[in-house]
């Protein structure tokens, strides 16, 4: 299993619609500003949050479970930031939609840019044959609110092409997060 270069991951993109949108270089301004840098990179591609945020509240003194999930537990912000409370996290998604190829796993790690502002980026891996908009989750560590921008860069993706296609994938499985769009909480 080896990791995937530029080329491998342009070419992925450009014919098979591997990621939509897909940034061809890197981009590190929008106009004349200066935004934290999304796109291809040597190895990975860079992606975006969207401005749709799920901010978690104890509001109504929930328990955070996974098999009994209530929904009341978040808050939802649209816009060009989310400020995440101190000791708290948010959900969102990127702004890519990702189709995984069969022999393919995909990574993500967070950026250092909010890695040294103590937000830490959270995502399982993309698994063979999964698509669908990735669901990120963003911890604030600090004891100070935490802002997360949307449409600039946030994770890194990394991508493994096995020497040897897998007997069962996602798709295959019938995974309960194929296909999903937007900001998509557990399920059971």
């Amino acid at each position: 299993m080896s990791i995937k270069a530029d080329k491998w991951i342009r070419r992925m993109a450009q014919e098979h619609g591997m990621i939509e949108p897909f940034e061809y270089d890197q981009v590190r301004h929008a106009g004349d500003q200066r935004v934290i840098s999304y796109g291809t990179s040597s190895y990975g591609y860079d992606v975006r949050c969207s401005d749709e945020f799920k901010v978690f509240t104890n509001i109504h003194s929930a328990t955070v479970d996974p098999k009994h999930f209530d929904e009341k537990s978040f808050v939802d912000v649209k816009g060009d930031a989310c400020v995440i409370p101190p000791n708290s996290f948010a959900l969102a998604r990127t702004v890519e939609y990702f189709r995984i190829p069969r022999n393919v796993l995909t990574i993500c790690l967070g950026k250092s840019t909010y890695a040294r502002c103590g937000i830490i980026v959270n995502v399982t891996p993309l698994e063979p044959e999964w698509e669908g908009h990735v669901t990120l989750e963003f911890s604030n560590t600090t004891n100070l609110p935490a802002r997360i921008y949307a449409n600039e860069g946030v994770a890194q993706m990394l991508f493994f092409e096995s020497d040897e296609v897998c007997d069962t994938s996602y798709k295959d499985r019938g995974g309960k997060y194929m296909g999903q769009r937007g900001v998509t909480l557990p399920r059971t």
